[in-house]
């Protein structure tokens, strides 16, 4: 039938009301987006501390929106794309202006440079993680890696100079904060395999739940009462333990390979060789079968 867009019933229909918990997620997402704008605009009046405190707000928000969202079943692609631009806009940009404003600016154009290109990193590091999400010939176990530092593990941890600067560490000269810069990009960008935890069981026995809440609490109050030195702590713990993760991953695709290499070392005078041969030949057989 044709569709008449005139038809009161099609308007209706078009116009579906939307369910607030689709809507909750992308709130916390644009409140991401206002923090890294703010830290823009506080790093450009040489409020460094605020400006970076807000970058860590924003980080805080975007691992909530999306637990948030599968929670509450609130998941849907706008808000998929908009907290893709948000990671861009918060730990791409954002990170970039605020070491340009503090220091960066002293190599004029190569200061420019370094920031522009940590920004870009980030850019290319999301649009790499989009179009990589379903791959169908991931290994199961690469589920639990990142390929490349996440935008906003990167974000945290290029600003590390600035969190020394602020617990009184002498500044280091320029050019070694753009070389800094750089290679934090870089590893953004690269295919380091960086363990991300996704598939760590997430549940806790009863008995550790209050020692649990008693851990957190206790961070968050270290983290409000002396953020820079767990900043910077963490930062160095993270850029310690990525060669653990490549380590771990590399562990991993030798047992893949190994046991994807055993069925065939099996050779005919094995006596279990005839029963891999009639397993095989049944699968075959069997293949037609149940596609049909």
């Amino acid at each position: 039938m044709p569709i008449d867009p005139n038809n009161p019933e099609m308007r209706r229909r078009r116009f579906r009301p939307i369910p607030v918990r689709m809507l909750v997620p992308n709130f916390i997402t644009l409140l991401a987006i206002c923090a890294g704008l703010t830290a823009i605009r506080l790093s450009t009046e040489g409020r460094m501390e605020l400006a970076v405190g807000a970058i860590v707000f924003a980080a805080v928000l975007d691992g909530i929106d999306g637990r948030v969202a599968r929670m509450i079943k609130g998941q849907s692609k706008f808000g998929a794309e908009l907290d893709s631009l948000a990671d861009f806009v918060n730990f791409g940009v954002a990170p970039g202006l605020i070491l340009y404003f503090w220091q960066l600016h002293e190599l004029n154009n190569g200061g420019w440079i370094a920031a522009m290109v940590f920004a870009i990193s980030g850019g290319l590091r999301l649009a790499r993680f989009n179009a990589t999400m379903d791959d169908p010939n991931k290994p199961a176990f690469a589920a639990n890696y990142f390929t490349g530092v996440p935008a906003p593990l990167g974000a945290i941890t290029v600003l590390l100079p600035i969190y020394l600067a602020f617990l009184g560490v002498p500044e280091p000269p320029a050019v070694l904060t753009a070389a800094y810069t750089l290679l934090i990009g870089f590893l953004m960008v690269s295919r380091l395999p960086v363990f991300s935890g996704k598939t760590v069981r997430m549940r806790v026995p009863p008995e550790m739940v209050l020692p649990v809440f008693v851990s957190v609490v206790f961070f968050i109050a270290l983290l409000i009462g002396y953020p820079w030195y767990i900043l910077s702590v963490c930062t160095v713990l993270y850029l310690l333990s990525l060669p653990v993760g490549w380590k771990s991953y590399r562990d991993h695709e030798r047992k893949a390979a190994a046991q994807a290499v055993t069925p065939a070392s099996v050779t005919p005078s094995d006596p279990a060789a005839p029963f891999v041969s009639s397993a095989a030949d049944a699968g075959r057989d069997d293949r037609p079968a149940r596609l049909n």
